[in-house]
């Protein structure tokens, strides 16, 4: 099978290409956008301090350390994704006000970010997790820091990766969420089983 890697900026074009549950690796920009930069951008209304038109986030707290050859100053040590549903609240309006192409982290998200994809032409991938360590091998420079105000985990880290991945599309700009999907089919199929069980204990649920 051919790996597919999506290089930033990523177009329309790109995103349109993927389907929830494909896989793919990313090269480019990864930026660090977690609550704090969803909160100041949406909720307060401030401008960010980078462009993330066509490039991709990622819901993390990473671990830094001094590296005197990194731009930045810094070099990660450990960047693992963080709840995503924690960004459900902003996403849809982040999306649109960013251009973000690609956002990644961990477990699922709601209808709103499954809105914000179709209408802005964007995915939602997940990372698996306690893989932190083998995602910051991927990283080839830390570049950038922003609102460092915020601490480690809230700032915004601009990060150079080369090959990120495995990436698996959770939501998708056709409106598909693979999450979603899934629970229905466990339901459907957990409904005979939970009958046969309360058939054999004489309980009704």
């Amino acid at each position: 099978m051919t790996k597919k890697v999506l290089t930033t900026p990523v177009s329309d074009a790109d995103i349109e290409s993927l389907k929830i549950g494909d896989v793919f690796y990313l090269s480019g920009a990864l930026i660090t956008s977690r609550d704090m930069v969803h909160f100041r951008h949406v909720e307060e209304g401030m401008d960010l301090p980078y462009d993330l038109a066509g490039k991709a986030i990622f819901h993390a707290g990473p671990i830094m350390v001094p590296d005197d050859k990194s731009r930045s100053g810094f070099r990660v040590v450990s960047i693992g994704p963080t709840t995503s549903m924690r960004m459900e609240k902003y996403e849809r309006e982040f999306l649109r006000k960013t251009g973000v192409k690609i956002v990644v982290g961990k477990g699922g998200m709601g209808p709103e970010t499954a809105a914000g994809c179709q209408e802005s032409k964007a995915v939602h991938c997940v990372f698996p997790g306690g893989c932190a360590v083998l995602a910051a091998e991927c990283v080839e420079e830390v570049e950038e820091r922003h609102w460092p105000e915020l601490g480690q985990p809230e700032s915004m880290w601009v990060m150079r990766v080369k090959e990120f991945g495995p990436l698996i599309v959770s939501i998708d700009a056709h409106g598909g969420n693979l999450f979603e999907k899934n629970k229905a089919e466990f339901n459907r199929l957990k409904e005979p089983i939970v009958e046969e069980i309360c058939s054999k204990v004489n309980y009704r649920h």
